[in-house]
C-alpha cells in the first residue's frame, strides 16, 4: 500500500548448477537493493566437519530516488507516477536499513552441512506520503514528512548443503527455507491492519501502516535453492561462483483485500581471493541480485522489481588460528529499477566468524 581464465568441466557443472537454481536472476523488504555479499566466499568456503558462527552487521542507507538505471526527481513521481491510475505518486524520503545476522553452521562430514540464519532487522523509514498531480514543492515541505522504525527478528533461514559431488569438495548445491518469523502485515485500502504492522509514529501519515514490504518479516515461507564452486586458479588466487534462488511458497497474508507475496529474488556473486598471506585476505566480489514484482493488494507493485550489480572490495583477517574477522564495501556499478525506488549509494558489512 504505497504510503509509503580457467575453465573446467567442473566448473562448467557449477555453472548448470547455477541455472538450475534460478539464474538468470534484495534483499527483502527494500525492494531492489540489500547486500547480496556472499559471506560464505569472505571466510573461504570449507569442507571441515564441525561448528562455526558467524555474526556480521550490514548497513544500508537509501537515499537516492532512481528509476530504471537513472536519478529521479520529485517532480517525476507525482507527474509521470509508475501507476497512472493513482493520479501521482508516493514521494519517499529514505530507508536507513541495519541488519545484524547470527549464522550457526554445522557439519556432519565433508559432504554434509545444515546453517541456521538468525536476523535482527532495524529501519528507519521516512516518506512525503502519495502526493497529487501536480507537484508543487510545498508537497515535500519538513511538515510533510511521516516517519517509521522497525526493530525486531527478521525471517530466519534453515539450509542444507551437500558438496559430495567430486573428490575435492569444492562443489555444492544448498537448499532450505525462509520462514516467517519476523512481524508482517498491512493496511487494507478499507483502512483495515492485517498481520501486526509497525505504523507510523508522526507526521500526516501517523497511525496508518507502514508499507508491507518494508516490516521486518514478509508472512511468507519461501523455499530456497542455490549452488556453489569454488577452486585456486594460480598459485596465490582461489575464485569462487556462487547463486540462489528464493521463491514464496505460502502466504500468511492471504485474505481478499490483505494479500502479500514478495518477488521472487535470485542473486549470484563471483569474485576472487588473494591467498599469498597466510593471515590477511584481499579479495573483490561481483554481487547481482534480480527481484520479481510483490504481488497483492499490499503490495507495492510496480516500485518493487529490479536488477542491480554491486562491485564489493574487502579483506578479511585471522586472529588465531579459528577466529576471524572480515570486511566489504559494496558499490552500485548497475542499476535498473522498476518505478520509482530508494537505493543505496554504498553499503558496507563486517563480520566476525568463529569455528568451534
Amino acid at each position: 500500500m504505497p504510503f509509503m581464465p580457467l575453465i573446467t568441466k567442473p566448473l562448467v557443472v557449477a555453472l548448470g548448477v547455477l541455472m538450475l537454481s534460478g539464474i538468470p536472476l534484495t534483499a527483502e523488504a527494500c525492494a531492489t537493493c540489500g547486500c547480496t555479499l556472499s559471506t560464505d566466499a569472505a571466510t573461504g568456503y570449507s569442507s571441515e566437519s564441525g561448528w562455526r558462527i558467524n555474526v556480521d552487521y550490514t548497513y544500508i542507507d537509501q537515499d537516492e530516488l532512481r528509476t530504471g538505471s537513472h536519478r529521479a526527481n520529485l517532480e517525476q513521481v507525482v507527474n509521470q507516477p509508475s501507476d497512472p491510475s493513482l493520479g501521482g505518486g508516493e514521494i519517499e524520503h529514505g530507508t536507513a536499513n541495519q541488519y545484524v545476522n547470527l549464522s550457526v553452521d554445522y557439519r556432519f562430514n565433508a559432504d554434509w552441512g545444515v546453517s541456521l540464519l538468525i536476523p535482527y532487522v532495524t529501519r528507519d523509514h521516512s516518506t512525503y506520503g502519495t502526493q497529487l498531480q501536480p507537484y508543487t514543492s510545498a508537497e515535500s515541505a519538513p511538515d510533510q514528512l511521516s516517519n517509521a522504525s522497525v526493530s525486531g527478528l527478521g525471517d530466519m533461514k534453515l539450509l542444507g548443503s551437500y558438496q559430495g559431488f567430486l573428490p575435492t569438495h569444492n562443489l555444492g548445491i544448498q537448499f532450505g527455507v525462509k520462514l516467517p518469523t519476523g512481524n508482517y502485515g498491512g493496511q487494507t485500502a478499507d483502512g483495515r491492519f492485517v498481520g501486526t504492522p509497525v505504523l507510523f509514529k508522526n507526521g500526516p501519515g501517523v497511525g496508518q501502516s507502514l508499507d508491507t514490504s518494508l516490516q521486518a518479516g514478509t508472512g511468507s515461507t519461501d523455499l530456497i535453492v542455490g549452488g556453489y564452486y569454488f577452486q585456486p586458479i594460480s598459485q596465490n588466487f582461489d575464485a569462487f561462483i556462487d547463486g540462489q534462488f528464493q521463491a514464496a511458497i505460502s502466504e500468511e497474508l492471504s485474505s481478499a483485500g490483505g494479500n502479500y507475496r514478495p518477488g521472487n529474488l535470485a542473486t549470484m556473486s563471483f569474485g576472487v581471493r588473494y591467498e599469498a598471506h597466510a593471515n590477511w585476505v584481499p579479495q573483490l566480489q561481483i554481487n547481482l541480485l534480480h527481484k520479481s514484482a510483490d504481488q497483492g493488494a499490499l503490495a507495492d507493485q510496480p516500485d518493487t522489481a529490479g536488477t542491480v550489480a554491486y562491485l564489493s572490495p574487502g579483506i578479511s583477517a585471522s586472529i588465531t588460528k579459528k577466529l576471524e574477522l572480515y570486511a566489504f564495501v559494496q558499490v552500485p556499478v548497475y542499476s535498473h529499477l522498476a518505478g520509482y525506488q530508494l537505493f543505496p549509494g554504498w553499503t558496507g558489512t563486517m563480520g566476525i566468524s568463529l569455528a568451534l
